[in-house]
């Protein structure tokens, strides 16, 4: 990210950002990294697939880094054995380097320090800082105590050589389950509650996915996060929001253990957008659900899916800079995200054709078997770009919706005895319809002004409607997706709703037998157009051929985002 960005309106404009301006004052002279390199890290918890909302948190990450010249790790939190899968820490990885980022050889698992963070632990009861506990989870809950009345433990004077020695035997297997905790010694009448004697280790009999059966007790991510941090040296640990109530447990851990640096948490609010959910939890349940075709599906907001959908790393890079950093939680549009990816495609989709519910038309005065180029400009941003050519004969094919055999007010387009321009061809006028026994149009007729090619008018007479088309006998057919919001409102999953219930039936519309230009064949994902007339458009990555190819709407034309 950098201090000059560009607003929704294309003007230069300083973007603040406090995690900056404190890390301005930690290296100036006197200060807590005076002299040091900046260095950041990004712990996803492998779980599930990033989201646009773990978007910021990377980009905040690894582009704080990257601002001030520094460095940044790329770290699993996988601290719990009953979440982890091996398919996320790849799909992370992927979702990173497309993004643009990369963290060299700076990778880490948070499970490679568990033989230091028991040591660690070892460390604080012998201080007195920690102690053994055997209150079960009921008790622990009925025993926090309220902003009144301090929490209490029976075992919080256990001797250090007991604990020491539970603690190792909890280590051991010598308990089941759910029998003893280690918790940190602190202040059992604080005002933050993270701070009245946490719970930093508990007994977990799950087989780990890189340590295998090695332990069973696992840190609390409260214990462990700070202890990684303090290891690889890191700086800055640049967290989301909910997490600066556990700043000062962060902090307690760090001065209490012999850890070789002592990091700063700083906490920015998180991302929230409307008409769609960023629970991971949620977002499991619709794929294992069967509402939508996987974690990749184009109307996810996870990062694979916007992918496929033909969102690009610029736009949301664009998108993130532009929300900014900010400590006040707030929801965007995500008419805003549609906005900052159509400011991409508009510069560098290439133009095309394509007919999505076609009609034939025919140009009756125009000879049979005859067939003509027009030159087409790729992108009138880009004339570096160039032309294609385009063919042109008697029969075509254009939109059903571009013809009416008896028009409403200010209809523009095909309606007998009303001229159109074919785009970039001539003038042609209405004669007639021909339907079927059910009274549908099939084809549709009209006559060619020779005097008119390249869509102008010698005369002067004004053609108020324009429509696209393709060469009848010479395009391709096609598969094209339509998208919607995957919800029918904007907050599907505020208070007591069920999210589920929103979900939007119309969200996916397929259509077949769609007619586009020739000129498309062979293209391949992320290759992205713009559909004259409709919008944007992508190879889709996954179930796109050259013998099928398969289109994912990006996003329409109509930016419906207000600057």
């Amino acid at each position: 990210m950098a201090d000059e960005i560009k607003n929704v309106e294309g003007e230069a404009a300083v973007q603040g950002n406090f995690i900056w301006e404190f890390i301005k004052e930690d290296t100036a002279e006197g200060g807590k990294f005076e002299g040091k390199k900046i260095h950041t890290r990004f712990p996803p918890e492998p779980n599930g697939y990033l989201h646009i909302g773990h978007a910021k948190a990377l980009c905040i990450d690894f582009g704080t880094a990257e601002h001030f010249g520094g460095i940044c790790n790329l770290r699993m939190d996988d601290t719990n054995p009953t979440k982890e899968d091996v398919e996320y820490i790849d799909a992370i990885k992927e979702d990173i380097k497309w993004l643009g980022y990369d963290w060299d050889d700076r990778f880490f698992y948070a499970s490679q320090y568990f033989d230091q963070m028991y040591e660690f632990a070892v460390e604080l009861i012998k201080k007195g800082l920690a102690y053994v506990c055997e209150l079960t989870p009921d008790k622990v809950r009925e025993y926090r105590g309220d902003t009144q009345t301090p929490a209490k433990s029976p075992y919080r004077d256990r001797p250090v050589e007991e604990s020491l020695d539970l603690f190792e035997r909890m280590k051991n297997g010598e308990f089941e389950d759910g029998k003893m905790t280690l918790r940190a010694k602190i202040d059992l009448a604080s005002g933050n509650f993270n701070m009245r004697d946490p719970v930093i280790y508990r007994i977990n009999r799950l087989k780990h996915h890189r340590t295998g059966d090695k332990w069973c007790i696992y840190p609390m991510y409260d214990f462990a996060h700070p202890i990684e941090d303090a290891l690889e040296g890191i700086t800055h640990s640049l967290c989301s929001l909910e997490f600066e109530a556990h700043r000062p447990l962060y902090d307690w851990v760090i001065n209490n253990i012999s850890v070789p640096c002592k990091p700063r948490q700083i906490e920015f609010a998180r991302l929230g957008i409307n008409n769609t959910v960023m629970s991971k939890r949620k977002l499991r349940e619709l794929v294992e659900k069967n509402y939508v075709s996987g974690w990749d599906d184009p109307r996810m907001p996870t990062l694979c899916g916007l992918r496929r959908r033909g969102y690009t790393p610029k736009s949301i890079r664009s998108f993130i800079e532009q929300i900014g950093v900010s400590k006040v939680n707030s929801i965007v549009e995500y008419g805003f995200l549609e906005h900052c990816l159509r400011d991409d495609l508009n510069e560098t989709a290439e133009r095309t054709m394509c007919v999505l519910k076609p009609v034939k038309l025919v140009i009756t005065n125009y000879p049979e078997g005859q067939s003509e180029e027009f030159e087409v400009e790729n992108n009138p941003n880009r004339p570096e770009d160039g032309t294609r050519k385009v063919t042109f004969s008697r029969e075509l094919y254009i939109e059903e919706t571009d013809f009416m055999e008896e028009p409403v007010k200010k209809y523009q387009r095909l309606y007998p005895g009303n001229e159109v321009r074919i785009k970039s061809a001539y003038i042609v006028k209405c004669t007639g319809c021909k339907k079927d026994e059910n009274g549908n149009v099939v084809e549709v007729y009209a006559e060619y002004d020779p005097e008119t090619k390249g869509g102008n008018t010698p005369d002067g007479r004004k053609v108020r409607g324009t429509i696209h088309w393709v060469d009848a006998n010479n395009c391709l057919d096609a598969e094209v997706r339509l998208y919607d919001n995957l919800f029918t409102v904007p907050d599907p999953d505020t208070g007591d709703r069920n999210f589920l219930d929103y979900l939007n039936e119309n969200s996916l519309e397929v259509l077949t037998g769609c007619k586009a230009e020739k000129n498309i064949a062979g293209a391949t994902a992320p290759k992205s157009y713009q559909f004259m007339r409709h919008g944007y458009f992508c190879i889709d990555n996954k179930d796109s051929s050259p013998e099928h190819l398969v289109f994912n709407r990006s996003v329409s034309l109509k930016d419906s985002f207000k600057k």
